[in-house]
């Protein structure tokens, strides 16, 4: 399996097909007599996120606007996850739903990208069962989608493109649409090397391979210059960064500190294994990273752990959050946790509960065990029955619900800097954000520090300080007492 650089020049053939396609689609509006629209659909992590943003950048390249209201798009892509079950679950299910819009409108075009491509049993059943569906293509290929799309529509068959080999692209070279006013999102290495059990990542995303330090920098300076207030850096293991010159995770933190204009810097996601007592140190020393460290536990056994080829134990685990929490007391610590893993017994689950109480963890993404088919664990025997694991999560759920109840009472009383994220889902006079330690705030705003003019969501990506007046088991309620 190759690693490829690709560099300006091997992107001659898509900038090449990306002015076709513009001629193209402007040929359809004409002929339809309205705007080309297009609508990407967004299943999973962060880094699906950040490719969503190229792909919807590349599309608005060629000329087309992105789709509002209840209609079909022109061009509608899934761009997949194969993490969970569910979301392949939810990826057939709107192929279905489509299916009479693509059939009545012979221009539609349907695209299928993301990690689910990397799956061979997900191509066939799309080849199979979705024969609509126009275009397949994996995410290593991300930037070469215009060649793809284009010759898609020139061949007037579905077409699949997966490939083996594994590219690395500066983002510079990419167009990209950012959705948020308040955060952007910067990938700096790409792929995975640990090959966890459980875990499709390493099939579906490749190898380890990390952008050039220089190239990440100048992205963030331009970020900055351009009034980004928050920027996540993301990796499938972030903080496995290794740059060509030797440069290593916490010389990228170090250096994104030190650009002027960010108040806020986060990154996702961390393994234990690689996070080490210098990125602690500089969490606590530099005023503007976010204090808060997703540290994904998985399982409190070590022989689970072991199972699932997590090369460290409770012990190494527990280090770290002791050190974190004595350097970082104002910070939060979330996680990820797996119930019902193969061979798990009731004493392992027991082991999961008894840490989760020790590291009191602020927030946790909790999840039943999925059977990923191409992953040891799907084969593994012992396989837990449904309803024990249901019985499980639950015992976990109600623990870890009362753990940030807790984590959120403590924020009552205090005022501290919220970066505003935008309206409420839940009433339009209220706003939402998170505090510098990533806990969920809903606030309303005064009369005396409204803005005139301004509606709910023209405050997205404004710094105010707020009051905390009450707490939730997901959120914190409070008063915005200064804008800032």
């Amino acid at each position: 399996m190759a690693i490829i650089k690709v560099g300006k020049d091997d992107l001659k053939t898509r900038d090449s097909a990306l002015l076709e396609l513009r001629e193209y689609f402007s040929g359809l509006e004409a002929a339809k007599g309205r705007q080309i629209t297009f609508s990407v659909r967004t299943y999973g992590c962060q880094l699906n996120e950040s490719d969503s943003e190229k792909l919807c950048g590349m599309l608005e390249s060629m000329g087309l606007k992105e789709h509002e209201g209840e209609s079909a798009a022109d061009v509608t892509i899934f761009n997949t996850c194969a993490v969970r079950e569910n979301a392949e679950d939810r990826l057939f299910g709107n192929l279905g739903i489509i299916k009479s819009d693509a059939k009545n409108d012979k221009d539609m075009i349907v695209a299928v990208c993301g990690c689910m491509t990397m799956v061979e049993k997900n191509v066939d059943k799309i080849r199979k069962s979705f024969p609509y569906v126009d275009l397949v293509f994996d995410p290593q290929h991300l930037h070469l989608f215009p060649v793809y799309l284009r010759d898609s529509i020139r061949r007037k068959k579905q077409l699949v493109n997966i490939s083996a080999d594994d590219y690395i692209v500066d983002d510079s070279l990419v167009p990209i649409s950012r959705k948020r006013k308040f955060r952007a999102l910067v990938p700096i290495m790409y792929g995975c090397n640990n090959f966890c059990t459980y875990c499709i990542v390493p099939y579906a995303r490749g190898r380890e391979r990390s952008r050039e330090l220089s190239e990440i920098i100048d992205e963030l300076q331009i970020l900055a210059d351009q009034g980004y207030k928050e920027v996540m850096l993301l990796g499938q293991n972030v903080n496995s960064y290794k740059g060509s010159n030797g440069e290593k995770f916490p010389d990228i933190l170090k250096a994104a500190s030190e650009i002027k204009g960010f108040s806020r810097i986060r990154f996702m996601s961390s393994h234990p294994k690689d996070v080490s007592d210098e990125i602690v140190e500089i969490m606590a020393s530099s005023p503007n990273i976010e204090k808060h460290l997703h540290l994904p536990l998985q399982s409190g056994s070590d022989r689970i752990l072991k199972l699932m080829n997590r090369p460290y134990d409770r012990s190494d685990y527990l280090k770290t959050v002791h050190y974190f929490r004595k350097l970082v007391p104002e910070g939060s610590l979330s996680t990820d946790i797996i119930v019902g893993f193969p061979g798990e017994t009731e004493e392992d689950f027991k082991e999961t509960l008894s840490i989760v109480k020790e590291c009191a963890f602020d927030s946790a993404f909790t999840f039943q065990y999925s059977p990923r088919p191409g992953t040891k664990a799907a084969s593994m025997e012992d396989q837990i029955p449904h309803d024990i694991v249901t019985e499980r999560f639950g015992r976990l759920l109600e623990l870890q619900n009362d753990l940030a109840h807790k984590s959120n009472l403590a924020k009552v009383g205090k005022t501290e800097e919220i970066l505003i994220e935008g309206q409420s889902s839940t009433a339009p006079d209220i706003l939402t954000g998170r505090t510098m330690s990533n806990h969920l705030v809903n606030f309303t705003i005064p009369d005396a520090l409204k803005i005139p003019g301004k509606t709910s969501d023209d405050y997205e990506g404004m710094l105010c300080d707020v009051k905390f007046t009450g707490a939730r088991p997901y959120s914190v309620d409070g008063e915005m007492v200064k804008l800032k």
